[in-house]
Order: C-alpha cells, then sequence, then structure tokens
C-alpha cells in the first residue's frame, strides 16, 4: 500500500505537470473599420452587439486600446510582426513581404508555427496576401473577402440607391444598401456571381463563410484525438465598406429613429489635419460628398450611412458569436485565449471628417477583448494598450521562444506583454509607455520619421503633433469628444511638454 500511494501521489504530480505545460490555443478575431459602436463601449446608443458585449462579461475589456497606424496595410503589418511604423517606415500601401524591413521579421502566425502550434486561418488578416506558407489550413479565397458588390454586367458599381455624387466614389467607398434593392450581385475582384433572391434565399455573404469555416473547424478539431495547440485567426471585413448586408440588419435601424453622435458646429476650427494633408483627401472629400448627395441636409446625409454601419456592425456581430459559440462547445473554451479586436476605427462626420487614418479618437481607438483562462473577468482596463503589444503579450501567454525577427535587417519588436494587464495570477507589472502612439502617415515622398503626424492617446489626454509643428490637446477627463483643443492655453503648458517628450522618447527622435 505504501508503495502504490508513493506510485499514486507521483502520477498526480505527473498529470499535474502536464496540465501546468500545456500550451493555451489561440483565437485571433479582428474586424475592419470598426469604431467603438457596440454595446460594451457605448459608442452609439442604438448599437446592437449582444455577442461582443457577452465576450466582455466573460473577459477583460480594454477602454483605450489604439490603432499604431489608423488605415488598414500599415496597421495590420505592424500588428502581425510586432514592429511600431516608425521604426519600420511603413507609411503606406507597401505589402509587408515588399516592405523593407518587415519582409525580415517573422509574422505572429509563422512564430507559432515554429513553436508547434497548428495554424489556420480565413478572412482578412493581413492586407493582400495572406502568406500561404504559415498556414496548416487556409480558408476562402482572399478576391472574396470585400463585398458582395453591385455589379452591371461588366464591371463591379456602386449602389444604385446611393445618390449622386456620392455613388461616383465608386463600388467600395461609394456604396452602402440592402441586398433586396440592388438586382445584380458579385462576390469579388473576381466577379463571381452572388444569388439573392430574399433574405431567406441567398448565397452566404463573405463574412457568414468565414464564421462558418472557423466554427467547422473548430468542430473537427474536437472530435480529433490530438494535443496539439492551434492558433486560428479569423479577420471579418465588416463594417469595412461597401455597407452592404441583409435587409433584417438594416430593420433594426430605421431612418427616423436613428440618432446622431453628439457634434459641434465649427469643430474642425481648432483641428489641424486640414493644414498638413490635401483637403481632397478622402476623409474630408467623402463628407463633403455625402453631404452634397443630401442636398446639404447633415442629419439626413449621416443618418442613411450611419445606417448601414450600423447594420453591418449587427451582421458581423451575429457572425462572431458563431465562432465564439463553436468554442463554447468544444473542450477548448477552458484552455483558449480569444482576442477580438480591429485594425483601426472610423470618423463618422465629426471634425467634417467622413472615414478613418485620422488622429483623432473615432479613428485611432479601437475595440478590444480578452477572455483568457486567467481572465480578471469582467475588468476594464483604462491603461491604453496598443495593437503592437499583441505580439509580445502572446509570446509572453503563451510562452513561445523565439523573437520576430529572421535577420538581422529585421524590426525591433516594439510593444510590451499587457498579460500583467488581465491575467490575474501574473505578479508583474504593465511595463509599458504611459500612453499609446499612433501614426497617420504622411503617404507618398515624404518617408522620415519626422514627416509623419502623431497622436498619442493617455488615460485622460490625448497630444497630436503634426509635421509642420502644429499641435493639439484633448483632456478626455472632461471633454471625451475631443471638441476643445487646450493647446494654447498655459495652463496646460507642462502637460504639453511632458506627452510631447513621452512621444519623442517612444520613436526616438526629437520632433
Amino acid at each position: 500500500m505504501k508503495y502504490l500511494l508513493i506510485i499514486l501521489i507521483s502520477f498526480s504530480f505527473f498529470i499535474e505537470g502536464i496540465s501546468q505545460n500545456e500550451k493555451p490555443n489561440v483565437i485571433l478575431i479582428m474586424c475592419d473599420d470598426l469604431n467603438d459602436y457596440q454595446g460594451v463601449f457605448g459608442g452609439h446608443p442604438q448599437a446592437v452587439t449582444p455577442n461582443i458585449d457577452a465576450m466582455a462579461a466573460k473577459g477583460v475589456q480594454f477602454l483605450n486600446a489604439q490603432s499604431n497606424a489608423p488605415v488598414c496595410q500599415p496597421s495590420r503589418n505592424s500588428l502581425f510582426t510586432g514592429v511600431y511604423p516608425h521604426e519600420s517606415k511603413d507609411f503606406g500601401w507597401t505589402k509587408r513581404t515588399k516592405q523593407p524591413v518587415l519582409k525580415h521579421n517573422k509574422t505572429l502566425m509563422q512564430l507559432f508555427k515554429e513553436n508547434g502550434y497548428y495554424t489556420l486561418g480565413t478572412g482578412k488578416l493581413l492586407h493582400g496576401n495572406h502568406e500561404p506558407e504559415y498556414w496548416d489550413e487556409w480558408g476562402m479565397n482572399t478576391k472574396h473577402n470585400y463585398g458582395p458588390f453591385p455589379f452591371d454586367g461588366e464591371k463591379l458599381v456602386a449602389h444604385p440607391k446611393v445618390p449622386q455624387p456620392y455613388q461616383s466614389i465608386g463600388p467600395v467607398d461609394g456604396s452602402y444598401g440592402r441586398l433586396s434593392t440592388c438586382d445584380t450581385w458579385a462576390y469579388g475582384w473576381d466577379k463571381k456571381p452572388y444569388r439573392y433572391v430574399n433574405d431567406d434565399d441567398r448565397d452566404l455573404m463573405q463574412d457568414e463563410l468565414h464564421a462558418q469555416w472557423a466554427s467547422n473547424k473548430l468542430n473537427e478539431l474536437d472530435t480529433k484525438d490530438n494535443n496539439q495547440p492551434f492558433f486560428m485567426g479569423v479577420g471579418f471585413v465588416n463594417p469595412h465598406t461597401p455597407l452592404h448586408a441583409p435587409d433584417r440588419f438594416f430593420d433594426m435601424f430605421p431612418i427616423d429613429e436613428l440618432e446622431l453622435a453628439p457634434w459641434l458646429t465649427d469643430d474642425a476650427e481648432d483641428t489641424y489635419l486640414k493644414d498638413n494633408i490635401n483637403p481632397n483627401n478622402k476623409g474630408f472629400r467623402y463628407y463633403r460628398m455625402l453631404l452634397e448627395s443630401y442636398k446639404g441636409d447633415r442629419e439626413l446625409a449621416l443618418k442613411h450611412f450611419l445606417q448601414a454601419y450600423l447594420a453591418c456592425v449587427a451582421f458581423v456581430d451575429e457572425q462572431i458569436g458563431v465562432v465564439l459559440d463553436a468554442l463554447d462547445d468544444s473542450q477548448f473554451k477552458h484552455n483558449t485565449i480569444v482576442i477580438f479586436t480591429a485594425d483601426h476605427g472610423w470618423q463618422m462626420g465629426e471634425k467634417d471628417y467622413l472615414f478613418k487614418n485620422s488622429p483623432w479618437d473615432e479613428s485611432a481607438r479601437v475595440p478590444m477583448l480578452i477572455m483568457a483562462p486567467d481572465a480578471k473577468i469582467g475588468a476594464k482596463v483604462k491603461q491604453p494598450v496598443s495593437l503592437v503589444d499583441i505580439y509580445p503579450t502572446l509570446i509572453d501567454y503563451c510562452q513561445l521562444e523565439g523573437d520576430n525577427k529572421l535577420n538581422e535587417m529585421a524590426g525591433e519588436l516594439g510593444g510590451f506583454s499587457f498579460v500583467p494587464l488581465f491575467d490575474k495570477n501574473k505578479k508583474t507589472k504593465w511595463q509599458g509607455p504611459n500612453g499609446a502612439l499612433s501614426i497617420v502617415g504622411n503617404i507618398g515622398t515624404k518617408t522620415t520619421v519626422e514627416q509623419q503626424h502623431y497622436s498619442y492617446r493617455t488615460a485622460d489626454w490625448r497630444y497630436i503633433r503634426y509635421a509642420d509643428g502644429q499641435e493639439e490637446l484633448y483632456h478626455h477627463k472632461n471633454d471625451a469628444n475631443e471638441w476643445d483643443n487646450l493647446v494654447d492655453k498655459p495652463k496646460y503648458k507642462m502637460v504639453k511638454l511632458s506627452l510631447y517628450k513621452e512621444v519623442c522618447d517612444i520613436i526616438g527622435v526629437k520632433l
């Protein structure tokens, strides 16, 4: 009996050791152009997002997460390499594999693969080519990520119900509306036919196919006798333009019942983005064209666009629920970290701007939620973090070996692990900066760090520094809408100087 007891105790320690050393699975869920229009983030009072809200209740909510570059390509390049845009000088629309610095870095999925993870992905993760060599399994053809698009028999076009001149913008940014109010649709860039008869008799939309694929793969993995951990990336395109969705999602938001976000007449007067970019930049131009399309009626114009945006947010929330339900029904729910976020936000007409790639909160801030076995359930983290922090966070949480470099020409790992901010068992403290840095790229021939525009968000402040030296300063504790630029008020001089110094310290250059 004595020897049997020793064997049983030893075996129990052995099993416990396996459990403690078991690598967690990872699911990274990303949306595109998603601002804080979710119930739990409170960005719009009429947003319908039960699945995102439920995830927040089960996990940790980051109140001040920021994009490091609030436009698709450089944001995703930075996230998946862990390299700040100012470090790589990746300010525009260069594929990661062509970017002079980042092509020498390992992507996050490559590092997971090197650490013995089974890698699965679908949808829009990197911008453009999904780099198939780093995925054990890949879902849909990336040519079908956007859309469906109205199709005139020869080319993709904007929705016929969108008024001119906004419709003239084209099939991506110039298109919004119900599926039922257009006769002919195509899936994506290869113009594959998309069949729509009614909401109950139609082809699945792209994000539905991504959700279905991810759900099916989780079910398959659940039935396999295999202890290999997995990394799954699911990239939803909604609510990126074109803003199309089935009728039932539009029906949730009747035009005559919609509320617009708070706005201030002449709010753009004390801001300086307009002095530092071409006035025909998409954001300013789209806003002017939308208003012109509705004969200058700001409220009517924005309500039509807002209805489509909220419909697409509700639509993608449903797809997120499909993936989370599949996880919840599997054996993996107790050993999987789920990160939900977006590549950047979206400016909904504030400061006369309708687009992304601005330095203000609506564009730079992103929703971020974490569910993990050791998470502080229901916690709300005020400390600003950014997308570049996801790479070191997953290295830390999953105990990955290796780094983000292929060779000495690669960019340095720029972020910091935010595991201490959400893991109740972690004894260390946040080691990162006081705030989170975004860069609004001066795209084109201006490629030096000093020629870019910077936006820096701390828990209470946003400081913006433009390439021409003009500045903005907002006190979020009293001014959540960033209406009052305090930069020239003497009482805030030391605050401004302190934030300026923090920005220079992060980028390593005196602006």
